[in-house]
Order: structure tokens, then sequence, then C-alpha cells
């Protein structure tokens, strides 16, 4: 078996006994020598957070999975600190077939109860990632209703957006209401598409036009001044790019 020995201490964790990168590598490499394991490499990161995979050598371990069998930690919050992080390495690991033992919590997927208590945590993992996202709607539903944004739109065609505001761009802000004109005369969406893509107009992402991006601009309240999230509709700071009369004219009453 070649392992992969995984080490890291994060800023707070330099003076702390035991954890230094030398301390868990030699603990790491005797544990290997026990088990007549090969060392394929030792993976140091060195003042990085576990909250987060942007850690260099962490990615240059995965990036390296074809030359190691097994991932070997000292503690688990060596390698993560976020379970859904961890879940989604475990399922990597999977996938690549490859085990992962983290000797102090004696965590071994080459084991039945390995294999079970990995079952745990991602279940544990799932469910705080659906918590997440519970309450990222919840606030999201509190924001519209008291009429503030943004309320993920990104970059709407239109508009840019930067320091919590949204800014018409003049020249987009053309296209918007030629979209809105040409519909409103009767075009379908599919040919304004068309017009717009045989006039070398670009769209947001600099690509063509399609039906959908043509709907999607159509069915916004924002080119009208509001905001909408869920089944909210509330007036929002940005300036409009079209009446609210056009707009109507298009989807209906607003609320």
């Amino acid at each position: 078996m070649r392992a992969a020995l995984y080490v890291r201490v994060s800023t707070e964790d330099q003076a702390r006994e035991g954890f230094s990168l030398d301390a868990q590598t030699k603990r790491l490499q005797a544990y290997c020598k026990v088990r007549g394991w090969e060392v394929a490499d030792v993976y140091r990161d060195e003042g990085f957070s576990g909250t987060n995979t942007g850690r260099p050598e962490y990615q240059r371990m995965l990036d390296e999975m074809d030359c190691w069998d097994l991932l070997l930690v000292l503690k688990m919050d060596r390698i993560h600190r976020n379970s859904v992080n961890f879940a989604a390495m475990m399922d990597t690991l999977k996938h690549n077939q490859k085990e992962f033992i983290s000797l102090m919590e004696q965590f071994d997927t080459t084991t039945a109860m390995g294999r079970f208590v990995m079952d745990i945590v991602q279940r544990i993992a799932q469910l705080e990632s659906e918590q997440i996202g519970e309450r990222v709607k919840v606030g999201m539903t509190q924001k519209a209703a008291a009429g503030e944004g943004p309320m993920g739109f990104g970059q709407p065609y239109g508009y840019v957006y930067a320091n919590g505001v949204l800014t018409v761009i003049d020249a987009e802000a053309d296209i918007v209401r030629r979209i809105f004109s040409l519909y409103c005369k009767g075009k379908s969406m599919e040919t304004i598409a068309v017009t717009l893509n045989n006039a070398s107009i670009p769209s947001k992402t600099g690509g063509s036009w399609s039906r959908q991006a043509i709907c999607n601009i159509l069915h916004n309240p924002l080119y009208a001044g509001y905001l909408k999230w869920n089944d909210i509709v509330r007036p929002g700071h940005q300036e409009a790019i079209v009446s609210v009369d056009i707009y109507e004219s298009v989807n209906g009453p607003l609320v």
C-alpha cells in the first residue's frame, strides 16, 4: 500500500504541542512503518485554514491521486474542519477507490466499522448543507419582503452589479428596450434572438442570444424597477429600464 501523508497547521496551531508539521509527519511515518506501507509523499500545508479546500498541497495531493492508495492524517481536523468539504473529499476518494485513515480517531475505511462511520459523517454533512440552504432561503425571503436586494440576480443584462448597487449600462439598456418593443409588436422570442444575432449584438457573456435569454429578460421585473423572490415582488432600488406599463403589457400585473 502506498500512503499519502497529509499534515497541516494554521496560524493558531503553530504553538500547539504535538501539532507541528514535523511532529505530525513523524507520527504518520512511524505508523506506516508498523503497517509495512510505503510513503508515497508528504503533503505539508503550513499557515492554511482547514475550513476551505484552497490549499496548495491539498490540491497537489488530489492531483497526484494515481500515485497513492490511501490517505493518512493524524486527526480529521487536519484535513478538513468543514463536514461538507470532508464528505465531498470522501466521495472523491471512494470514486477513485482510495482509502482514508485518521490515526487519532481510528477512522479507517479499510474496515467495516470505518465505512459505517464514514456513512454517518456524510449524512451529517448532507444535513448541514440542507440546513444552510434553508437559512439562506429564509434570509432571502426576508430581504425580498423588505424590498431589499440583491436577491441572487448576479450580473443581469442591462446592468452592472458592484458594491451592492445595480447600475444601468446604457448600450445594453437600449437592447432591453428593443427586446420589449419587438415582442410587443408581435415578434416571437425566437425571432428576436435571431434578429439580435444577425445584428452581431453579443449577449452578456459575449455569446449568441437564445430564446431562453430573451424569455428571461421579458419576464424579469428587475427591468421595471422591481425585485422578485419566489412569490414576493417589491419595488427595488435600481433604475428601471422599461416602464411598468410596458412590462405589464407583456406579463400582466406586477403585484
